[in-house]
Parts: structure tokens; sequence; C-alpha cells
């Protein structure tokens, strides 16, 4: 079994003007001031998925289109996920919910956090990608890291476009605990998996 969980910071939009790579660049630098973990950055722009077309969910069917295959391939190499979740109307981006759709065994039984951003702190997006994981025998953490109300309009380039770094005080606690959750069930989902074999 890697000593270290391999995790992927998910980037959950894929609009021109989109803010999401504030937080995303924000969380992964605090994952990778850790010693317990190796993260990387993973970006829905680098895969063009198409709608979900195929006969049937990869757990029951082998995916036809290529960009479906290397999607589960770039999502299996790893032991869970940090999601970089904008609300839209009250839910995760389509194209998020669609990556999600393109794989099934690549997700099973891997925890996953989330750092969410929206005026409400991407609260009720998150909500649904819980529910979306356990679907998909995913481990949610239960802490995560919001970005809503005030603070959110003073980084958000609409608003006062401001560094994250000026509102990160109120970051730091919730991104400890969700990261800490999340590398505890990453090593406790790899040892069970291990034991299995």
């Amino acid at each position: 079994m890697a000593s270290k969980p391999r995790i992927a910071v998910i980037i959950g939009s894929t609009r021109p003007t989109r803010f999401a790579d504030k937080p995303a660049q924000w969380i992964l630098k605090q994952a990778r001031a850790r010693d317990d973990v190796d993260v990387e950055l993973v970006d829905l722009r680098d895969h063009p998925l198409p709608f979900f077309d195929e006969v049937a969910s990869n757990a029951w069917a082998p995916s036809q289109n290529p960009e479906a295959v290397r999607w589960q391939k770039t999502v299996g190499h790893y032991d869970g996920y940090i999601f970089v979740v904008a609300e839209y109307n009250r839910s995760i981006t389509g194209v998020l919910k669609n990556a999600l759709d393109q794989a099934y065994t690549e997700w099973s039984r891997k925890p996953f956090t989330a750092i969410a951003y929206g005026s409400t702190g991407g609260s009720r997006a998150l909500e649904h990608l819980r529910g979306i994981g356990v679907e998909l025998q995913m481990v949610s953490t239960h802490a995560a890291v919001h970005i809503g109300g005030g603070e959110f309009f003073a980084v958000f380039p609409m608003g006062g476009n401001k560094p994250i770094e000026e509102i990160e005080a109120s970051l730091l606690p919730s991104a400890k605990t969700a990261l800490d959750e999340l590398v505890w069930w990453a090593k406790a989902t790899m040892a069970a998996k291990a034991a299995d074999v």
C-alpha cells in the first residue's frame, strides 16, 4: 500500500470566466503544504467529455467513447478527491455532474471533500454532490470549505476581486479539518481495499 494517498483537486467548472481557479489554487496550496498526501490538479477543461451517451454506467458495460475511457483512467489513478464546487441554481455544474456520471468503478469506495462557493457558500450544491457521491459508493468527509456571503463577494471578480489570502483566516480551520478527514478516510479505504485482495 502506498504510504501517501494520491488526491486529485478536480475543478468542477469549465466556463471561460470561471472563478474556480482561485479556490482551486488555494486548496491545492493547503494540501501541498502537508507531508501526508500527494496532490495534483485535474481540470475538466482538459477532458472534453461528451454528454453521457453510453449504453450504461461503466459499472455494467465498458464505456466506448475514448474521452470517457481517458477520464476514467485519470480519476482511477487517485485515492481520493477534493472537488472545487460552484453553485449553479442550487446545485453543482452540469459539467461536473456529467463527469461524475462518466465513471463509476473509479469513484467507488473512495473519499472526497470539497471547497464550495457561492452566495450561500455553495452549501446547496455540496449537498447535492454528497447525495451523488453516496450513489457512486463514495465517502464524504463531514467538513468542507465554504466561501460565501461577504467573503465570496470580496474575492469574486465581479465583486472586490481581492486575493483569496485576504479571507483565508476564516477558511484555514475548515480546510485543515476537511483535509485531515480526507487523509484519514483515504488511508482507511486504501487499507480496506488492500485487505480485500
